[in-house]
């Protein structure tokens, strides 16, 4: 967060709004083509936008075709990019607008880069298209062939030229922009794959593709695949109705990618203007160039080339005072896709994975079962899901998966009902071991108040009970050849809260060690509605969910309706927690971007305060008192980007670092609104 910025404020997390913009044209009437942009540059201004991108040379109009040979209408062009100059001098926006120019008696498809009355540079088009329905080379000659690197435009003198220019924000080095024109994008290696190493974080194309039929198809693939490949964002333009209809077509179509993702996307065919805005989560893009080193290896690769851009400073101040949330709209759950199809085949795939790694694992062991602990509630519940699908896949009977339910001191008649309910609907062999006799000895040997009757739940008494779970498992595993299989999830090992050594903590093989809680209970809720296992284990998976989440140690005065002890009093709720996690590890944000972050996402349900208390919490136990269990976790199957907490795969950490730096940094998140 920047220092003295207001919280409220997107920009002050590293956050910019842009815009795309498909004004309105008359084909060689660029009088009426300024005051169209200049009315979208003042939209985008209102809008607090800093930038905003038209289509290829919407300033004439694209489809002029050989009238840009004409001089009265090259003359009226730049009559009216002056226009637009003194018309965008009190808009606090970068403005990046297509322009036929000639420098050096050649004639060239130009973007030129403005802000507030003044030409910052501009960019020729590099690769001209000639062929099919092209034939810009007729009219225009590539940047290849410029002379000058400097030219006069808009009056002004000593205006950068070239598509060597990379455009930096003062107040915001992070926003870097490059632009390439239209067919600059199809080629085999875009000028914006050298800007984007050459530090470009924003890259922008004005673009007058014409439309035909699946084209917008290949435009989103396009550009979707340069904005991840470049890691960068990209900006996409082209023009729209009003354009020559002689021969061609145009949809108007703008998009905004991130890394790959798309942000916003304007209607096609439409008969008005449109200005499309969306914000660029610029410390995204910077921690993903760190973290993925080859990145910096294609830099270091090219860097002779990369030597050549020019930076030019843009002066524009942000709108850093204010309340300010972005439009841009953040998932509460970031590891389960909010549409019902792309939901249903994120579990699908996540299913496949875990069910795959156990059955490489069995084939590699030579073993034909597998011994777990079903307790009732999600955690063991999916991962007997997950081993009887390997059974099946294995071709080997259901039974072969050994299951045990084992009652302690405060398990609840509705946890063992659904225990035992769903071990017979799934096939499973199933069994009961009351634990109670072996750990009250165990509290005995070791003198615990309890086994003289005193009512002491305190941590031993609760691992006590974990750790014959687990011995139990253990033994039953050399007696029948099997294998144990863990059930703890991503978001229990993040927090800390498993047992470790003989507890929870250990296994032979971990399906759910990279599946956060809110996953597992989507991935549960979407095997009960799809049916496949059967209508008696849909009704118990069902009534699972309705459970509370509880590790059922500690012993309560409660209905036994639901458990006494709640797990999400003690760790928050796993919703937030699953939230905190995803930003922490995946992006690597400061606490006060997760916390603002968790607003923007949840503030209907939980204030800042509430947000900053189970932040504090999650930090704690994340980066102070919980790694050293991560440091000797099971071998287990990475499911999502979102990451794992594998110290062979994912994350690497000491296991007694302090958390004094993220504490520090989560006093700068206020404490109300």
């Amino acid at each position: 967060m920047r220092p003295g910025g207001d919280f409220f404020n997107f920009y002050n997390h590293e956050l910019v709004r842009v815009g795309v913009a498909v004004p309105a044209v008359r084909v060689a009437d660029p009088a009426f083509n300024a005051q169209q942009i200049s009315g979208l540059i003042a939209q985008a201004a209102e809008r607090r936008a800093i930038a905003v991108l038209f289509p290829e040379l919407c300033l004439s109009a694209y489809s002029c075709e050989d009238l840009f040979h004409q001089g009265a209408l090259l003359e009226e062009v730049r009559s009216a990019l002056r226009e637009i100059l003194d018309a965008s001098r009190a808009q606090p926006v970068v403005a990046v607008v297509g322009v036929p120019l000639v420098v050096d008696h050649l004639l060239y498809n130009c973007a030129v880069v403005l802000c507030r009355g003044q030409v910052l540079g501009v960019v020729p088009k590099t690769y001209l298209p000639n062929y099919r329905e092209f034939y810009e080379r007729r009219q225009f000659t590539s940047g290849d062939a410029a002379v000058s690197d400097t030219i006069e435009c808009g009056g002004q003198p000593d205006v950068p030229f070239g598509s060597d220019l990379l455009f930096q924000l003062e107040q915001q080095p992070l926003a870097t922009f490059h632009v390439e024109i239209c067919e600059d994008l199809w080629v085999p290696v875009p000028p914006s794959s050298e800007a984007a190493l050459a530090g470009a974080t924003v890259l922008l194309n004005p673009s007058a593709s014409n439309v035909t039929v699946a084209k917008a198809d290949y435009r989103r693939l396009l550009v979707a695949s340069q904005s991840a490949r470049c890691l960068a964002a990209y900006l996409y333009s082209g023009a729209g109705y009003g354009e020559s209809t002689t021969d061609l077509a145009w949809d108007g179509h703008a998009v905004i990618y991130e890394n790959g993702d798309l942000l916003a996307e304007s209607g096609r065919f439409s008969y008005e203007p449109q200005l499309v805005c969306a914000e660029i989560d610029l410390e995204r893009l910077a921690q993903e160039r760190m973290r993925q080193t080859s990145f910096g290896q294609a830099a270091e690769r090219h860097r002779e080339r990369l030597r050549r851009f020019r930076r030019v400073r843009v002066p524009l101040p942000l709108p850093q005072r204010g309340r300010l949330l972005p439009e841009r709209r953040y998932e509460r759950f970031p590891y389960v896709p909010s549409d019902s199809e792309r939901r249903d085949a994120r579990c699908a795939e996540v299913y496949e994975i875990q069910v795959q790694g156990l059955v490489k694992r069995l084939q590699f062991a030579g073993l034909q079962h597998v011994v777990i602990g079903v307790s009732g509630g999600l955690d063991s519940t999916h991962a007997l899901l997950v081993s009887a699908q390997a059974m099946d896949v294995l071709r080997y009977p259901r039974s072969h998966v050994l299951a045990y339910t084992m009652p302690g001191f405060a398990t609840s008649r509705r946890t063992l009902d659904q225990a035992h309910r769903l071990m017979r609907a799934l096939g499973a062999k199933a069994h009961e071991v009351d634990i109670r006799p072996s750990a009250l000895r165990m509290l005995a040997d070791i003198g615990h108040p309890f086994s003289r009757g005193e009512k002491v739940y305190d941590v031993t008494f609760e691992n006590v009970q974990a750790g014959e779970r687990t011995s139990h498992l253990f033994r039953l595993a050399n007696l029948h050849q099997a294998l144990v299989v863990g059930t703890g999830d991503l978001s229990e090992l993040a927090l800390g809260w498993c047992t470790y050594g003989v507890g929870d903590h250990m296994s032979h093989y971990a399906v759910n060690a990279s599946v956060p809680k809110t996953l597992i209970q989507h991935l549960i809720r979407w095997l009960a509605q799809t049916g496949r296992l059967g209508t008696p284990a849909s009704e118990v998976l069902l009534e699972i969910l309705g459970t509370e989440i509880s590790p059922e140690l500690v012993p309560g005065d409660a209905e036994e309706s639901q458990p006494a002890q709640q797990t999400e009093a003690v760790v928050g709720p796993f919703e937030l927690q699953d939230f905190n996690l995803y930003y922490t590890l995946r992006f690597g944000y400061p606490p006060p971007k997760v916390a603002f972050l968790a607003y923007c996402a949840w503030r209907e349900r939980y204030g800042i305060e509430t947000i900053k208390a189970y932040l504090g919490l999650f930090l704690d136990r994340f980066f102070r008192t919980s790694q050293f269990k991560r440091s000797a976790i099971p071998n287990a199957p990475k499911v999502g980007s979102g990451g794992s907490l594998s110290p062979r795969g994912d994350y690497r950490a000491p296991s007694d670092s302090e958390a004094a730096a993220w504490l520090r940094a989560l006093a700068l998140i206020p404490e109300r609104e």
